[in-house]
C-alpha cells in the first residue's frame, strides 16, 4: 500500500492541482497509512470498506471538524479511484461509502469600509510597495492565493487592464483590474531590476517567487495593522471582492467568469450574503423596519 500512496502522489503532481490540495491530499493518505501500520494492515487486499470506516472513526475520535473529515474522505476517495482505474484494486469501496454532506456555510468578508482600512494599512518596510500591491490586486480581482503568486509580469495587461489568470485545472481566464492596483503594480515593478515578461510578478524576500504561505503572512500582517479584529486571509478579500460586486449591482454570470467557478452553482453563495445586506438595508430603511 505504501508504493501505491508514493504512486498516487506523483499522479496528483501531475494534474495541475494547487500546492495546498497536494500537500492536504499527501498528509491525509500518510497519517492513513500510519492507522493501517498500526494495524499491520499494509496489503493493498487490505484497502477495504470495513478498514476505511474503522480509519475515519478513529479520526473522528480526535474531535476534527466536519470540514476537516470531509477533506480526509475526499483524499481517500481520489486515491481509491486512482487504485481501481488502474485495475490494482478489484472495486472501488467508495461506491457503497455515504459521505455526510458537506456544510454551506456562508463566506466570511470584509465590510466596504474595513477594505478601505486594509488597503490603507500603514506599511513602512522594505517591501511596501509590494505588499500594497498585493492587496490592491487581490481586493480588485479576487484572485486566489495560488493564482496570485502563480503570475508573471507578462500576464499583467496594463493596457487593458486586465490579468491573466491560471486557475483550478490550468483553465485560463482574463480577470478586469482597477487602475489603483495596476497603478500600485507599476510602482512595486519601477523598484524591479529583473522586469522580463516571464519573470515572478511578486518576489519574496530571496528573490524568488512569493510562496503561498508568504502571501498569506502578508494578509495576516497588513490586517493587525489596519486594527481588523477578526481573522483575514487572501481567500477573504476573494469573499469580499465577489460579495461587494453582487451589493453594488454586479450581475451572477459575470461574477462567475470572473472567479473562475466552473459552475454557476459555486457562484451562488454569493447571493445568500448580498440578501442578508438587502435585508439589513431593508430594515434600516423602511418605515415598519427593525431599527
Amino acid at each position: 500500500m505504501l508504493k501505491q500512496i508514493e504512486n498516487f502522489k506523483v499522479h496528483i503532481k501531475s494534474r495541475n492541482l494547487s500546492q495546498h490540495t497536494i500537500r492536504a491530499y499527501s498528509t491525509d493518505l500518510e497519517e492513513f497509512a500510519g492507522f493501517m501500520a498500526l494495524k499491520n494492515l499494509l496489503h493493498i487486499k487490505d484497502f477495504t470498506l470495513t478498514n476505511i470506516r474503522n480509519y475515519l472513526a478513529w479520526e473522528s475520535n480526535k474531535g476534527l471538524s466536519r470540514q476537516a473529515m470531509l477533506r480526509k474522505i475526499s483524499s481517500l476517495r481520489s486515491f481509491s479511484k486512482f487504485l481501481a482505474n488502474r485495475g490494482i484494486i478489484e472495486a472501488n469501496p467508495f461506491k457503497l461509502f455515504n459521505a455526510p454532506r458537506r456544510e454551506k456555510l456562508l463566506p466570511k468578508f470584509l465590510t466596504q469600509k474595513e477594505a478601505q482600512n486594509l488597503m490603507q494599512a500603514p506599511e513602512t518596510s522594505k517591501f511596501a510597495l509590494r505588499n500594497k500591491a498585493i492587496l490592491e490586486l487581490l481586493y480588485s480581482s479576487g484572485l486566489r492565493r495560488s493564482e496570485t503568486t502563480g503570475l508573471n509580469i507578462g500576464d499583467v495587461n496594463f493596457a487593458q487592464g486586465t490579468v491573466r489568470v491560471f486557475g483550478k485545472g490550468a483553465k485560463e481566464r482574463i480577470v478586469p483590474v482597477t487602475d489603483i492596483a495596476l497603478n500600485c503594480i507599476k510602482k512595486y515593478l519601477a523598484t524591479r531590476t529583473d522586469n522580463s515578461y516571464k519573470a515572478p510578478l511578486f518576489l519574496g524576500s530571496k528573490g524568488t517567487r512569493l510562496s503561498g504561505e508568504g502571501l498569506a503572512q502578508i494578509v495576516k500582517k497588513s490586517a493587525l495593522k489596519a486594527n481588523l479584529a477578526h481573522k483575514i486571509t487572501p481567500h477573504s478579500l476573494r469573499h469580499s471582492f465577489a460579495t461587494h460586486l453582487l451589493n453594488n449591482g454586479c450581475d451572477l454570470k459575470s461574477l462567475q467568469e470572473m472567479l473562475g467557478h466552473k459552475s454557476l452553482s459555486a457562484t451562488q453563495v454569493y447571493t445568500h450574503v448580498s440578501l442578508e445586506h438587502l435585508k439589513q438595508v431593508y430594515d434600516h430603511a423602511h418605515p415598519k423596519g427593525d431599527k
